[in-house]
């Protein structure tokens, strides 16, 4: 029988944490808040590690091909990336607020956390989360920059290695279990009904925002290079169906090429721009990331101003570059940043889990769709260098 993948999985968690949590006797729902507390604790345990296993050999990577072509692909990956997210921001202040007061909420999260479990033991990280993020961008651009480092960066490729391997083989697994046991406790404590209705209503306008986002990334594409964007935009729609169906940019790669190049990109080009986008461009995950937290946020009366999240969006531009090609990947790179600069609880860190894999097929169509704008830019900037350097 064929696996069953992660967001079926997360769903029926949610579904059957939901549904039990109104029969289960309490002396079954302290089991799983005792299994949640110790995977909070270990999942606690490898933030720091998953951001400097990450985001060093990242940064490495990318400085060792240091070029203005690179650089210029770079920059307007992220500029589009942060775009995204500040537009998720600002719609979402001005609706979000009284979508939560409609929710008429009188609980918050956090108790949850009442329901007290058989027992609990501690496990401290190596690491804070702001020391990890330095530790990682001073050990990225030494190996980038500095002679003579390939044994770091071979260590740090490794370390990478082990680091994935630890999210695909040991969180990914148990987060269906771990889903289920938030929502069982949530049910219990009568929020589930409250927070499920209230997201229910925020997906909508995340849905509607990714196509805002891809809208105004083939306007700019088309006035750049002088076409019809919604014609360019149509021709993107193959790649973008693939992406909902894989949920997967990589795997999206050569339908994005080919319909790239039918948008009359350079072969060159477009071989550069598009496994590089792949990578470092996530418009779409951003915008959803940004939209979720900010939620939870006015749920739990966290601080959520303008000076927060423009800090908040400007490094997870950064992070989510090094986000690994596995379900999920992006949000779990972001967990050390919404606990850090969002001051994120484990419960809520649970709750974005299951809010960013529920809209994943969606965040990564909006990425990898928006590869192909980011092509056609770069290729008119090139063709217009190469122009000007053949009449000099």
């Amino acid at each position: 029988m064929k696996r069953i993948g992660l967001l079926p999985r997360i769903i029926i968690a949610i579904a059957l944490g939901i549904a039990l949590g109104q029969v289960m006797p309490m002396g079954g729902v302290r089991l799983f808040a005792t299994f949640n507390t110790i995977f909070a604790q270990y999942l606690g345990f490898l933030i720091p590690l998953i951001i400097v296993g990450l985001v060093t050999p990242a940064i490495g990577d990318v400085g060792t091909k240091v070029g203005r072509l690179l650089l210029a692909t770079l920059l307007i990956a992220y500029l589009d990336t942060t775009l995204a997210a500040l537009l998720a921001y600002g719609t979402g202040s001005l609706l979000f607020p009284s979508m939560v007061e409609a929710t008429q909420m009188t609980t918050t999260l956090g108790k949850a956390t009442a329901i007290a479990p058989y027992f609990n033991f501690n496990i401290p990280p190596m690491l804070d989360v702001m020391t990890a993020l330095v530790f990682s961008f001073m050990v990225g651009m030494g190996i980038a920059y500095l002679p003579k480092t390939t044994t770091l960066k071979s260590a740090a490729q490794e370390f990478r290695n082990i680091v994935v391997a630890a999210i695909e083989k040991t969180i990914i697994p148990l987060l269906p279990l771990y889903i289920f046991g938030i929502f069982l406790t949530m049910t219990v404590t009568g929020e589930a009904y409250h927070v499920v209705r209230l997201f229910s209503r925020i997906i909508l306008v995340i849905f509607a925002l990714h196509i805002v986002i891809l809208l105004y990334q083939f306007c700019i594409a088309g006035a750049i290079v002088g076409r019809n964007p919604l014609r360019l935009l149509w021709n993107m729609l193959p790649a973008y169906a693939t992406a909902l169906g894989t949920s997967s940019s990589a795997a999206t790669i050569p339908v994005t090429m080919k319909q790239t190049l039918r948008n009359g990109v350079s072969t060159d080009i477009a071989g550069f721009t598009i496994p590089l986008c792949a990578t470092v461009h996530m418009s779409g995950s951003a915008m959803k990331i940004t939209a979720c937290a900010l939620t939870i946020c006015l749920l739990q009366g966290l601080p959520h101003d303008p000076a927060t999240f423009i800090q908040f969006i400007m490094m997870l531009g950064i992070i989510m570059v090094a986000a690994p090609g596995v379900p999920g990947g992006s949000i779990m790179a972001c967990l050390g940043i919404l606990a850090s600069m969002l001051a994120f609880d484990n419960q809520q860190q649970a709750l974005m889990i299951a809010l960013y894999i529920a809209m994943d097929s969606f965040g990564t169509a909006c990425n990898v769709t928006g590869d192909g704008a980011i092509a056609l830019i770069v290729d008119k900037f090139y063709r217009t260098k190469e122009n000007n350097e053949q009449t000099a």
